[in-house]
Formats: structure tokens, C-alpha cells, sequence
């Protein structure tokens, strides 16, 4: 059996929240194998061989039923994240400061001009660049501080979901990809 990695996009943000005992249950009653949390921040691990479109509907349906919330889910295979984590364009600055580089996963792709935009709201050295369907971002200031950060919302950017490199470390370890 595979795993798949599934992110929710917004998970314990303004006040949009399922208890991760409660989103392991749902997994496990959709038939989802050994599913497991990391933090509270919307990261669910499963073993399944579901094809990761299929799933993200399936799992939004899910937490629609059981929380009554419309939560994206962008679900990703070991291969995706391995590839990922290969074309981070930041790996320098991950490997000294990994919790100011950000890799958004994007549900259905990068809307035209998101790059662009994100540069022109950049400042003090931060940095943008798309690489396939993710956006990786370096935030020398820590993101919280980032004008990209407060105004890079959905309308600019497309649908997703962004995990610092520690977490993406972290997902990946969770799917049995060894750090290089």
C-alpha cells in the first residue's frame, strides 16, 4: 500500500477546526489505512493506493459531512513529495533557516501573474518562484512580517495551502522519504 499525504488548506485559522483524534477517525472509516496527524495544522498521513484527485473529493466530502467545513484538501504520493523537495529553489537558506521557507502546494495550478505579483509586494529580500504546481517562497523576516504573506490570497494566487520546510521535512519522513 501506498501512502498519501493529504493538506487542508486554513486548518485551525479563523476558526476552522477538527479535532486531529477526530480527522484520523474520518480517515479510518473511509477506509483509509493507518492514518496519522502531524501538529494541529491540517496534516493527515494515510496508507492508500486511491488515485490523489479522487481522494481530495472524497476526503472534502468527509469533513463537509462530519465538521461541516468547506476545507480545501490537496492530496499528494510519496513520489510528489519527493519531487517537491527536490525543486526547492531555496535549499540553501532551508538548510540554515528552514521555518522561513515556505512550499504552498496549489490545488489546481498557479494562476497567471501570481509570481509577479508576489515580487512586486516583496521586500527586504524575500523571494518567490513557481517551480510546477508549487510555490516556494524565502522570507528572510519570518513570514508573519511579510507584506507577501498578509496579501497573496487566493483571487492572486490560486487555491493552496503552504507548510515551512520543517513540516515538509517532517511529511516526507512520514512517508518514508529519507532527507538528502
Amino acid at each position: 500500500m501506498d501512502h498519501r499525504i493529504i493538506l487542508f488548506r486554513g486548518m485551525n485559522t479563523g476558526g476552522v477546526r477538527a479535532p486531529v483524534a477526530e480527522q484520523r477517525a474520518m480517515a479510518a472509516e473511509m477506509g483509509l489505512g493507518n492514518p496519522r496527524t502531524l501538529l494541529a495544522s491540517g496534516n493527515l498521513v494515510v496508507e492508500s493506493g486511491r488515485d490523489p484527485a479522487r481522494l481530495e473529493g472524497e476526503v472534502e466530502a468527509a469533513m463537509e459531512a462530519r465538521f461541516s467545513l468547506k476545507v480545501a484538501a490537496m492530496v499528494r504520493t510519496p513520489a510528489d513529495w519527493k519531487a517537491l523537495i527536490a525543486a526547492n529553489p531555496f535549499m540553501t537558506e532551508a538548510a540554515a533557516e528552514p521555518s522561513k521557507v515556505l512550499a504552498m502546494v496549489m490545488k489546481a495550478g498557479i494562476k497567471a501573474g501570481a509570481v509577479d505579483g508576489c515580487r512586486v509586494l516583496a521586500e527586504g529580500g524575500e523571494r518567490v518562484e513557481a517551480v510546477g504546481d508549487v510555490l516556494y517562497f524565502w522570507f528572510p523576516n519570518g513570514q508573519g512580517q511579510s507584506a507577501i504573506f498578509k496579501k497573496a490570497t487566493p483571487r492572486l494566487l490560486g487555491m493552496g495551502t503552504g507548510r515551512n520546510w520543517n513540516t515538509v521535512l517532517k511529511l516526507g519522513a512520514m512517508v518514508g522519504l529519507s532527507p538528502d
